[in-house]
């Protein structure tokens, strides 16, 4: 059965990679050129699809493209979204085998990599930890192939697309399930790989590529140091077997690694190296730069990859490997302050963002910071709890934001969008629910995940405790004058765009149906779990799959009362805001951003961080590359190589050449110009 859950995925986009291929070549069978019917091709298509234009005025009914879809789209799209199904089905089964019922497992499938003492296998390792994010990957991933069957309905390519879905989610499975450091780095690149080519699907568009190639380099940044934590881990260890490591790992304490010309802790270090891969991959701060612009991609895209797949990779991670920062408080110390940090930075540009999907986009950067507070609170289980909650209200938001772009005909500034709750109720109603559980209302599934991760920042032992619990709770208001702000410019009040509104409906059954799901999970992934996850039931249910805090849960349960409100009190004062800017006074934002323009502009541009890391990284990298290029391979190797010497040679040769004609008289004549030469030598000379 885990073979299948795993395995699903991957034949799904095999098939949906040969249906594409078969597709293309039935299109052009000569292989060397593309056709572009009516003389605009893919690009139209794209631009039907802009997931990013700001103003299109087209009417849905103009709202087409000029290629004909690829042979098979249907088969592909069945196909994925069928085994996606099956796989999400098995793995709720293998949740209540492995969670309830007690049946770990561990399946070797083969001997992958055999070098000296590196001896590493190919293993499917499935306890309570790994059955929890297969129900989230797979639950989320079958629900976003549904609903992109009615979304990606007019693109010519579904084929690809689809097999990039499937390719994506067995990435993620395989991530999941690795026993092994090397298994799990495997699984982490690929689900870059994957992301690379979701975010730049439709390449066509100059910004979907930039955003796909900053996702894909910022990653590698983070990775460029899960590696070096990999390589450690191995010199000290001699295995990437994580039972092994979480064996000597005790034996670590108190060892130090000569690193930079300083003597650092050996566990300190590794902690750090591989929570700088965790920074990269869940878009923390200072790495969190490619998110926002990941909305390039379609928005299903989006969902996969904000919800349930790569930004929760790190917290699995860190999870995954709790016995390692267990025993490294100042790791756990650096966790919780990178978590703060990010959750408040998030919240607070998410205030001011007019892109419906950004704005969503930031609050996933913020809510992963929740995440990695409790990560650094040692409240593991928490913070998957949290985890676990995010993926169906995030799904929801995005999944529902979809479905407004799509009634909108591919507008996404909310200042352009009001009143249409009166044309789309249904989305309404379900973006409220995502909304409601986002912001911790109260029986939702988020108000039992969140509160729990202030209240266990407020009891950790952490050095940044105090920190993390009070950027927690600003963030919890934050972010809910951001989230109510989108419902309120984009549902309420009067319609700034009647042209696009009076067209505006809801969208096909095929989006419909998993955003319905998805509204259900937002409620009921809540209380049904909370013992599971933060309560008395949370050793039973995760036994040895994480290394908890010792007394955490319990000291969370005994916080004063009016600690337990906050969180609450700040999401109603949020709510309230929000309510008298954009309802009651919507004139009061407006001369607030005109009296404050250096704050408004500070957070509209995201702190600037994209203008710094051009002057700091991207400006010198393209100076020192444009440098080598002209200077020393230009000057240099192509003056004295290919330019200089080897050049030379050819025309020397080509003039010697040009001596050998084939013609006897030529020699003889050659012949007697040396012998007058020679004598004329003589005689100059005297005969000397």
């Amino acid at each position: 059965m885990i073979e299948a859950i795993v395995f699903l995925p991957l034949i799904g986009a095999i098939l949906a990679g040969l249906i594409a291929l078969l597709g293309a070549h039935w299109r052009n069978p000569s292989g060397d050129t593309v056709d572009h019917h009516d003389g605009h091709g893919h690009a139209h298509a794209a631009a039907a699809h802009d997931d990013h234009g700001h103003g299109d005025s087209r009417g849905h009914d103009d709202h087409h493209v000029s290629e004909p879809p690829a042979a098979g789209s249907r088969a592909a799209e069945l196909i994925t979204t069928t085994l996606l199904i099956a796989s999400a089905v098995l793995s709720w089964i293998t949740l209540v085998d492995v969670g309830f019922m007690h049946h770990d497992a561990r399946i070797a499938l083969f001997s992958w990599i055999s070098s000296g003492d590196l001896q590493i296998g190919w293993s499917l390792r499935v306890d309570t930890l790994t059955a929890v994010m297969l129900v989230v990957v797979t639950t989320v991933s079958s629900l976003v192939h549904f609903y992109s069957i009615g979304y990606m309905d007019e693109d010519p390519h579904r084929p690809r697309f689809f097999g990039y879905l499937s390719l994506f989610t067995f990435a993620m499975l395989m991530l999941v399930t690795s026993d092994n450091l090397v298994q799990l780095f495997f699984g982490w690149e690929g689900v870059g790989l994957a992301s690379y080519l979701l975010i730049g699907f439709w390449y066509q568009k100059p910004s979907a590529n930039a955003a796909a190639i900053k996702a894909f380099v910022v990653n590698r940044v983070g990775d460029f140091g899960f590696s070096l934590g990999i390589f450690a881990v191995f010199m000290l260890v001699g295995s990437t077997d994580f039972d092994t490591i979480f064996s000597a790992a005790p034996g670590l304490t108190g060892k130090t690694i000569h690193f930079l010309a300083w003597d650092v802790n050996a566990l300190t270090l590794i902690c750090l190296l591989l929570f700088m891969g965790a920074m990269g991959k869940s878009a923390q701060l200072l790495l969190h730069t490619w998110l926002p612009d990941a909305m390039e991609g379609p928005t299903p895209v989006s969902a996969l990859i904000h919800a349930a797949t790569m930004v929760t990779a790190g917290v699995f991670m860190v999870a995954r490997l709790s016995p390692l920062f267990e025993l490294s408080p100042d790791a756990q110390a650096f966790v919780m302050f990178i978590g703060a940090t990010t959750a408040i930075f998030a919240a607070t540009v998410g205030l001011v963002q007019n892109d419906i999907k950004r704005i969503v986009a930031y609050s996933t950067c913020s809510q992963l910071g929740y995440m990695f507070v409790a990560m650094g609170a040692g409240a593991y289980t928490v913070g998957m709890f949290h985890l676990f909650t995010h993926a169906f209200f995030k799904a929801l938001l995005f999944l529902g934001s979809g479905s407004v772009i799509y009634a909108m005909h591919h507008e996404q500034d909310i200042r352009n969008m009001g009143g249409l709750k009166d044309r789309i109720p249904y989305t309404y109603f379900v973006m409220v629910i995502g909304t409601l559980a986002l912001t911790g209302f109260p029986l939702t599934a988020g108000y039992f995940s969140k509160d729990a991760i202030i209240e266990s920042a407020y009891v950790s032992h952490n050095p940044f405790a105090y920190y993390g619990f009070l950027m927690t709770v600003a963030a919890a208001g934050l972010t809910s004058f951001y989230s109510w702000r989108l419902i309120f410019k984009t549902f309420h009040g009067k319609p700034h765009d009647q042209a696009h509104y009076k067209a505006a409906h809801e969208s096909p059954i095929w989006m419909l149906i998993p955003i319905g799901v998805l509204a259900a999970g937002s409620i009921l992934a809540g209380f049904p779990f909370k013992e599971l996850f933060t309560g008395h039931g949370v050793e039973e249910f995760f036994r040895e799959s994480v290394k908890m805090h010792p007394h955490i849960l319990e000291e969370m349960h005994h916080i004063p009362k009016t600690i337990a409100f906050l969180p609450t009190v700040m999401m109603i004062m949020g709510f309230a805001v929000a309510w008298l800017f954009y309802i009651r006074r919507p004139d009061i934002p407006v001369q607030l951003a005109r009296e404050h323009q250096m704050l408004y502009k500070f957070l509209l541009n995201k702190w600037y961080f994209d203008e710094l890391y051009e002057v700091i990284f991207v400006r010198p990298a393209k100076w020192l590359g444009r440098f080598l290029w002209k200077k020393g391979d230009g000057l240099v190797i192509d003056g004295f190589g290919p330019d200089g010497v080897s050049s030379g040679v050819l025309d020397v040769t080509r003039n010697v050449v040009r001596l050998q004609t084939g013609y006897l008289y030529h020699y003889a004549f050659a012949m007697l110009i040396g012998v007058a030469g020679l004598i004329t030598w003589f005689m100059f000379s005297g005969g000397q």
